[in-house]
């Protein structure tokens, strides 16, 4: 009798949509609390596919939770800041970035990745004086002492 009353709760709560998420659909509305998140780009081993990886996750966590219900920064040290290097000449990255500005995604840069590396800001796809800030994993460290979240994709 116990293992039909479990059963029979479980197909309720089903029905109601109680439970685990609805796999391969959208998201109920307001499904997803309102999020701050930083994603960490250090670049990966295989270059340009962990970036077109990481930029397909950005796009897929605005979507889910809705632009307007999310703020994403994304903190660019070390080999990461090749994203904007490759963005340069890549027309695809290029654009795949600007959505995710419009999209409401602030992407910052390691100042000291490109004063070690020689790096010049002008030659960066898209990252302004603003986007620039002293140390990356300062700012990691301070963005989640502000309460966002740390993704490392």
């Amino acid at each position: 009798m116990t293992v039909f009353r479990s059963l029979m709760i479980a197909v309720v709560l089903a029905t109601l949509g109680v439970g685990a998420a609805h796999a391969g659909s959208e998201a109920p509305a307001r499904y997803y609390a309102d999020q701050k998140v930083v994603y960490h780009n250090d670049g990966g081993p295989d270059g340009a596919t962990y970036f077109k990886r990481l930029l397909g996750n950005l796009r897929n966590h605005v979507k889910a939770v809705g632009k307007s219900h999310v703020e994403i920064r994304v903190v660019s040290h070390g080999d990461g800041v090749a994203l904007f290097q490759s963005a340069a000449s890549d027309k695809e990255v290029a654009a795949r970035i600007e959505a995710l500005k419009v999209m409401g995604v602030r992407f910052l840069v390691c100042g000291h990745t490109l004063r070690e590396r020689k790096i010049d800001r002008d030659t960066l796809y898209g990252v302004t004086e603003d986007d620039v800030v002293p140390s990356g994993a300062a700012e990691l460290a301070r963005l989640q002492g502000m309460g966002f979240a740390y993704i490392h994709p």
